[in-house]
């Protein structure tokens, strides 16, 4: 999908929430006040913050289209990570609002009267609700929008607060019984633990989150196909938005081969994911040397030693340096962020597997971290 026909189905998107949710709002407003509901008013006023919540999404779109300059290397993609947070904290903070009007109301409670129209509306309401949030779901996954699924949540719970809104006006009309700040406070309640998880997830990118595994997965399967590559290993992911990918990855090839052979074929790996995955791919290579029987056979023995201490570890950049009274055993253990071991832990405990093999190997070893298994 270019960029151009995601950017038209998310702003077409957010024209339709806002048009809907002023909609709504209107509406509801009208119910509010004729029924004298603060449940009713504070859900109308929830359709009017989600009228501006749709129109911040619609200027991200328009906004994360623009391409690179000369300030923004990597293009503005990222807007649309910052709007779906600023979706999530207005969520939150109308949720903190409506609760402190309904604490209100329960203290003070006033009489509210729920006729026909005002019931009808509701239940209008959560119709209308029901299919903005599918719509909302289908576009955001169409286009891989976190903005958009962030506002497909915030349509749902609008469902289940307005459902409850309904709910407790029907009790109302039939027992008499005045609910109405409580209603508001329990809606009040799951609008807030919402608006945190939506915080957390619409902020997750910005952080800098871990690549899908199936990405790695297929990063590191498709790199390993290529003929000449003997073994890969450091591999970062970076997203600057949809479509927006960038890597870098260290290959391991043959010391034996001729340079030029392997540099071409490093240059035909990167033309190949930036063509057939669009992902800009950096691609370090590191020569191996294949040839010395010796020190292939003792990297079999130290990752047969690593793997018994930390099944999901690697190891690479393996070399040796023999010599008279005792020879360096030189390299790189990858192991996840799982293992709870600090890295001082983890290299003493491999440095101790070493030196047991033999007491003249002087293990020279670097620890490094990783998201997932590289096996």
């Amino acid at each position: 999908m270019s960029n151009m026909s995601r950017e038209r189905q998310g702003s077409l998107a957010g024209a339709v929430g806002i048009g809907t949710n002023i909609l709504l709002f209107v509406i509801k407003l009208i119910a509010g006040l004729l029924s004298g509901s603060v449940a009713i008013m504070a859900d109308a006023v929830n359709n009017l913050t989600d009228s501006g919540s749709s129109i911040i999404m619609l200027v991200g779109f328009r906004l994360s289209g623009k391409p690179a300059d000369r300030e923004h290397p990597f293009g503005h993609a990222r807007i649309e990570y910052l709007c779906g947070v600023i979706v999530s904290f207005i969520v939150l903070i109308l949720g903190l609002e409506l609760a402190k009007t309904s604490i209100g109301k329960i203290f003070s409670p006033e009489k509210a009267s729920f006729g026909p129209i005002s019931l009808i509306v509701l239940g209008v309401s959560v119709l209308i609700k029901i299919w903005l949030c599918l719509f909302y779901t289908r576009v955001g996954r169409n286009i891989n929008s976190q903005s958009l699924i962030a506002t497909a949540s915030d349509s749902r719970n609008d469902v289940i607060s307005t459902s409850v809104v309904l709910l407790g006006a029907l009790l109302t009309r039939l027992t008499s019984l005045n609910l109405d700040g409580w209603l508001g406070l329990c809606v009040a309640a799951f609008i807030i633990v919402s608006g945190v998880k939506l915080t957390i997830e619409t902020a997750d990118p910005l952080l800098g989150r871990a690549p899908e595994r199936e990405l790695v997965k297929g990063i590191y399967d498709r790199i390993r196909s290529y003929e000449g590559i003997i073994g890969i290993h450091d591999l970062t992911v970076h997203s600057y938005g949809e479509g927006r990918t960038f890597a870098s990855v260290h290959c391991e090839v043959p010391a034996e081969d001729d340079i030029l052979v392997s540099h071409d074929l490093i240059d035909n790996i990167e033309r190949d994911f930036l063509t057939e995955e669009n992902i800009h791919l950096v691609i370090h290579l590191d020569p191996v040397i294949t040839c010395d029987p010796k020190a292939n056979e003792l990297k079999e023995r130290v990752i047969s030693r690593v793997e018994a201490l930390y099944p999901q570890a690697a190891i690479h950049d393996f070399r040796v340096v023999w010599g008279v009274t005792h020879s360096n055993v030189l390299f790189d253990v990858a192991v996840p962020f799982s293992v709870k071991d600090s890295d001082e832990q983890v290299k003493a405990e491999v440095t101790a597997q070493i030196e047991a093999m033999d007491p003249t190997y002087r293990a020279v070893l670097a620890v490094d971290r990783t998201c997932v298994d590289q096996s």
